[in-house]
C-alpha cells in the first residue's frame, strides 16, 4: 500500500491490519511513528540501495542524483555513505 500522508499508515498499522514486511516512510515523523508502533521502516534510499544490490539498478549514484533533479532532497552526507556501501565512489 502507498498513502500520500502517514496518517492512514499509522491508523492501519494501529489495527493490525497493514499487513505489510516493510513500509517506505521518507519524512521524520512519518519514521519516527512507524518505528514506535514497531513497523520495520526503510526510505526510498534503502529501497535504491537494495535495486543496486540485486541488479536493478546500474549505478545508485545516478539514481539519486535522477532523484534530486526532481525535487527530492538528501543529506549530502548519508547520499556518500550510502554510495560507498553500494561500492561507488
Amino acid at each position: 500500500m502507498i498513502f500520500s500522508n502517514t496518517t492512514p499508515l499509522i491508523a492501519l498499522a494501529g489495527i493490525g491490519q497493514l499487513g505489510a514486511e516493510r513500509v517506505i516512510i521518507d519524512e521524520r515523523i512519518g519514521r519516527n511513528m512507524a518505528e514506535l508502533l514497531g513497523l520495520p521502516v526503510v526510505g526510498t534510499l534503502g529501497v535504491l540501495l537494495k535495486a543496486r544490490e540485486i541488479g536493478l539498478l546500474v549505478s545508485f549514484r545516478q539514481a539519486v542524483v535522477q532523484m534530486q533533479r526532481n525535487g527530492v532532497h538528501y543529506h549530502p552526507r548519508l547520499v556518500q555513505r550510502l554510495c560507498l556501501l553500494a561500492g561507488e565512489e
